[in-house]
């Protein structure tokens, strides 16, 4: 059984259903702009605000800027890449073995939730869970034993988060996350939380410079370049005009926005993708290994299109061309790199090298409707 298989090929169904939305009537244009009117609503008796402007008329700072695309609820996704080549050193064997085929299945689904906690002016609490889905199929998979054991493997990733947004004031504010995730190809009997646990977070302190312009900088720790590291980022949002605008969080993604109308929106840019996954391998290797890391981080240019279809209900396509910068695997302490204590990294116990691949994807998600956004923004 193969769920995550799709009945025509995916650029295929990204060409069809961008001819078919771009194709749709344009009435919607008249639908007025779903960011919240600037400034927001005044603050709260109980707020931090100087007791003299209680009550009145104040604007407190966000991340978020006049233009960009509605908060989404719930996203469903379903990705797929062509075929692509593999070519595969084992390292616990002497001499290596070496291994090439051909990936002929690399499919990736998720769907992601978010509700908001806390909804305040001063401060936005958002409780976020996700379930992902990754698999592999091979033309040879007994070319190698990493092919066998990677063979439609499920690999999962379970995850909640917190994120909280706090306004300090009309200028400055600041965001903080923190996520914990199951990720490997644990099944529910089998589930040991401390083997499986990864944990990421962020912080950034930025500037509202205007409704159109907020940055900010920070860092994350997390698993976006492979393995666990902290590494700086830079929040830039940007609207020039009724149409241009930018939205990156550098260096993970960037995006140049361009504005069809309030319910059409293509994007294009870049994203770097990291994965972590620990696997119990069917065959263990030669050195006597039975659990291995998989450490993935990839580049992917891309295009995007966004459009409303209902109201609350949107749809995105997604193409592009995925770059493979890693796809080994280390053992547990591999896994943890350089440090001074440790010295050198240990070696790879698989070296992978992966060819490009383009890839299409296609999105369905909810935002908050029209009628509740003009509640929640009233003065």
């Amino acid at each position: 059984m193969r769920p995550l298989a799709l009945p025509v090929r995916c650029g295929q169904l990204a060409v069809i259903s961008l001819v078919c939305l771009l194709s749709l009537p344009a009435g919607a244009q008249v639908q007025p702009p779903r960011t919240p009117v600037y400034p927001p609503p005044a603050p709260l008796a109980t707020d931090t605000a100087a007791a003299n402007q209680v009550g009145q008329s104040q604007e407190f700072a966000v991340p978020s800027v006049l233009g960009s695309g509605p908060s989404k609820g719930v996203v469903a996704h379903y990705e797929r890449l062509s075929n692509f080549s593999i070519s595969t050193k084992l390292r616990d064997q002497n001499p290596e073995a070496r291994a090439t085929t051909t990936v002929t299945k690399n499919a990736r689904a998720f769907i992601k939730a978010y509700a908001p906690l806390i909804n305040h002016p001063h401060l936005k609490l958002i409780l976020g869970v996700n379930y992902d889905r990754e698999e592999f199929q091979f033309k040879n998979p007994n070319a190698s034993t990493f092919y066998r054991d990677l063979e439609d493997k499920g690999l999962k990733v379970l995850g909640a988060q917190l994120a909280a947004i706090r306004p300090v004031d009309q200028v400055h504010w600041y965001i903080a996350r923190v996520k914990g995730e199951l990720n490997g190809d644990y099944t529910s009997s089998e589930l040991s939380v401390s083997d499986y646990l990864k944990v990421s977070a962020e912080f950034i302190y930025g500037w509202k410079r205007s409704p159109t312009f907020a940055w900010g900088v920070g860092a994350q720790l997390g698993y976006t370049f492979g393995r666990q590291s902290i590494y700086p980022v830079i929040l830039y949002n940007r609207t020039w005009n009724n149409h241009w605008g930018v939205e990156s969080l550098f260096p993970a993604r960037v995006s140049v926005r361009y504005n069809l109308s309030p319910t059409t929106l293509l994007f294009a840019g870049y994203t770097v993708d990291g994965y972590n996954y620990n696997i119990k391998l069917r065959e263990p290797l030669q050195n006597g290994l039975q659990t291995l890391i998989l450490r993935q981080t990839e580049l992917k240019p891309r295009v995007r299109l966004e459009r409303e279809i209902y109201d609350f209900v949107w749809l995105g396509l997604e193409a592009g061309y995925r770059y493979n910068a890693s796809f080994n695997a280390l053992d547990e302490e591999g896994n943890k790199g350089f440090s001074l204590l440790r010295g050198s990294p240990r070696p790879r116990i698989i070296d992978n090298t992966l060819g490009g691949a383009p890839y299409a994807s296609v999105e369905i998600f909810l935002v908050p409707p029209r009628k509740f956004l003009k509640k929640t923004t009233s003065p």
